[in-house]
């Protein structure tokens, strides 16, 4: 959210919360929905669905309306809907704008959180994927659901740098290695105009055509240093005779358990409140012609021998040469600790 400065404000109507005194700040837990709670709406103006205005918006006396373009005036309009005892959090963009969201949230909502609803207007939206909500959803349908307290609750990722050099980041899908070379080639998609599940399907095939027939320094086929601890037991994470141990091909993790094209990365993780992960340290033929049916979620003995595993966990302590990306953003090499947050609950329309 770089860019010029756009304009923050109440929708059109009485400058008073909801029509009458301001809604006083709730105390956290289960909220009874009153019949036209109040909703904080970061819109994104630069999310692919979002160009110009939004004619259904007008005029709503229910509604606080943020259009940032920078990070300042995306702290500036949450710290306003904070102050004003908003009722729903709505975000409407991609899988970036609801990261950007939650990080700089954190500080200001704590352990009082507002149920959050997402309005999937981005080129990606795993998130969205996961809780059932499609494009198609609107802030009247986020009403009456709320209303009817239809809510699931899922945990975010929290990186924090060991150093304290930089904020913790709130988010779904860490990834790390060859990650690195998938969000180059998604972006490649989207200007041709592949989006959602396509771009996925597109960047996969590139990927595996690359890293089965490839040669030489092809980014599909590195191999680059990292090292995962499991920070409750302080046990290394497993690694095959593949690689060399402090190197991997590939490592993802998150606590969303649905993706795209019907892939299940994490079968046989039971646990929806932990972080699952699914990693290959090196990129042999032998066991990139087996991961189309380990995406299906076949479970076979030599998958570990090969050097592809699964697992999951509540925190892990993770040191990498190259960065890694967080909801198809990428952050800069360190050490960090990744861990589950706290239960967030989300409207679903």
């Amino acid at each position: 959210m770089e860019g010029r400065i756009s304009t923050f404000g109440r929708l059109p109507g009485d400058a008073s919360f909801g029509g009458g005194a301001a809604h006083p700040v709730r105390d956290a837990g289960v909220r009874e929905f009153a019949a036209a709670p109040l909703v904080g709406l970061v819109r994104n103006p630069r999310s692919h669905r979002n160009k110009g205005r939004d004619a259904a918006l007008a005029g709503r006396q229910d509604v606080l309306l943020a259009e940032p373009t920078t990070r300042a005036e995306l702290e500036a309009a949450l710290a306003h809907f904070a102050e004003a005892g908003i009722d729903i959090l709505a975000v409407s963009g991609g899988d970036g704008t609801v990261r950007d969201v939650l990080t700089h949230g954190a500080p200001l909502f704590a352990d009082r959180w507002p149920a959050i609803a997402v309005l999937p207007q981005g080129k990606t939206n795993a998130l969205a994927l996961d809780i059932g909500v499609t494009d198609r959803t609107t802030l009247d349908h986020v009403m009456v659901a709320a209303r009817q307290g239809r809510l699931l609750t899922r945990r975010p990722i929290i990186v924090s740098d060991h150093k304290g050099e930089a904020r913790d980041r709130w988010g779904f899908i860490f990834g790390a290695g060859v990650f690195n070379a998938a969000i180059d080639a998604g972006q490649v998609a989207h200007r041709f105009g592949a989006f959602q599940s396509f771009a996925i399907g597109v960047t996969a095939l590139a990927g595996m055509t690359q890293a089965l027939f490839g040669f030489g320094r092809s980014p599909w086929r590195k191999r680059y240093r990292m090292v995962f601890t499991d920070a409750i037991t302080g046990e290394s994470l497993p690694h095959s005779d593949e690689a060399r141990p402090d190197r991997r091909y590939i490592a993802g993790f998150t606590t969303l358990r649905r993706f795209p094209l019907g892939m299940k990365l994490l079968a046989g993780v039971e646990d929806d409140r932990t972080i699952g992960y699914f990693m290959i340290d090196a990129p042999s033929r032998r066991a990139l012609a087996l991961v189309p049916a380990a995406a299906t979620g076949w479970h076979g003995p030599s998958l570990a021998g090969l050097g592809m595993h699964r697992g999951d966990g509540q925190a892990f302590d993770v040191a990498l040469e190259n960065g890694f990306i967080l909801d198809g953003e990428r952050f800069p090499a360190g050490q960090f600790r990744m861990a589950t947050g706290p239960e967030l609950r989300f409207v679903v329309p």
